[in-house]
């Protein structure tokens, strides 16, 4: 049990990738508070760690809005007396335009939910991991952090922001027992993927040099590694989980 009694956080647990890492953590003992916009999504999320025998719970929030990064903090502290671990894993992108052809209003929602998001959630989680002695948060920075794409400049932006902030962050913190990492992963089925492709699940396989897409649950097991113990001495780094598209 690698999660034994840790309590945590997962933004955007409804689906995708923030599921399949609440799964995985919660399979491991922990807490999960799955944050989330829809709460038909988050309560399937929430029925199926019950029937693995774990415990979760739900709290509605958009954290591309800073005031429900500090409530969903405030929130966890105040049920569970700590915060041990966050999963910043929320994020998207509409359709795929130049830059010169992206709407400001387009922009703006990007920025703010990939990066601003991530940026208030960890500077709250910060502080709370503080108080309780220390802690561990994991961003999803996708390998967009690392690598650029026609038509989204505006999300390579700010995943390349959010690899910059923990960094940054990590450093700052490693010697008051705050470890802070991002997960980079390559094309995944999620539902955004799907979306994104048209529904064609073999769109990308070219590309990758294992020859096909990853599954959300292949990064559930990575962000329980960056989450758990077993990663004790990993700080500030950037795991690629995308079958080679980075090599």
């Amino acid at each position: 049990m690698l999660m034994k009694d840790k309590v945590g956080l997962v933004t955007g647990g409804g689906s995708g990738m923030g599921r399949a890492a609440a799964l995985e953590l919660a399979k491991e003992g922990a807490v999960v508070v799955l944050c989330g916009r829809t709460a038909d999504k988050l309560s399937q999320v929430r029925q199926e760690i019950q029937q693995l025998g774990g415990q979760a719970e739900i709290f509605l929030g958009d954290v591309s809005k800073r005031e429900d990064n500090q409530s969903l903090v405030n929130y966890v502290e105040e049920r569970f007396g700590r915060l041990d671990f966050a999963f910043n894993n929320a994020g998207g992108h509409g359709d795929f335009h130049p830059i010169h052809e992206t709407s400001i209003e387009e922009a703006e929602w990007v920025i703010d939910l990939n990066f601003k998001g991530v940026y208030y959630g960890v500077k709250f989680q910060i502080e709370a991991m503080l108080r309780c002695g220390g802690g561990v948060i994991l961003n999803n920075a996708s390998i967009f952090g690392i690598r650029g794409m026609n038509g989204i400049a505006h999300y390579v932006a700010a995943k390349h922001a959010v690899v910059g902030l923990t960094k940054a962050v990590a450093k700052e913190y490693a010697n008051s027992n705050i470890r802070i990492n991002a997960v980079c992963p390559g094309a995944t089925e999620t539902p955004n993927y799907m979306r994104s492709t048209g529904g064609d699940v073999h769109l990308l396989d070219s590309m990758i040099p294992m020859g096909r897409i990853g599954q959300p649950q292949e990064v559930g097991k990575a962000v329980l590694f960056l989450l758990s113990d077993q990663s004790s001495y990993v700080t500030g780094s950037t795991l690629s989980v995308d079958g080679g598209m980075t090599v």
